[in-house]
């Protein structure tokens, strides 16, 4: 049997920043809020962070996961960029 692992997007910007604006599928944890949700990750997964324009937030959280063992990345262009397409 094939396991299947799970692409799983993290919105690290605040509620209020997600609600105005967020790509449909990513769930939304606040950057301050990741660590202490991180535990409760699956290791299989892959997780992509995101933010508004990509790259600040987004790649600090991505590094923060990696360090805690976890496939991680940012998506560069952030939530605008996806908007933009």
């Amino acid at each position: 049997m094939h396991n299947q692992h799970s692409i799983v997007l993290i919105d690290v910007r605040n509620k209020e920043e997600y609600a105005a604006m967020h790509i449909p599928s990513a769930i939304n944890i606040p950057i301050e809020d990741l660590i202490t949700e991180a535990i409760l990750f699956n290791k299989e997964n892959q997780y992509i962070t995101i933010c508004g324009k990509g790259g600040g937030r987004s790649a600090d959280a991505a590094t923060a996961l990696k360090k805690l063992g976890y496939a991680a990345a940012w998506l560069c262009n952030g939530t605008l960029g996806w908007y933009s397409l």
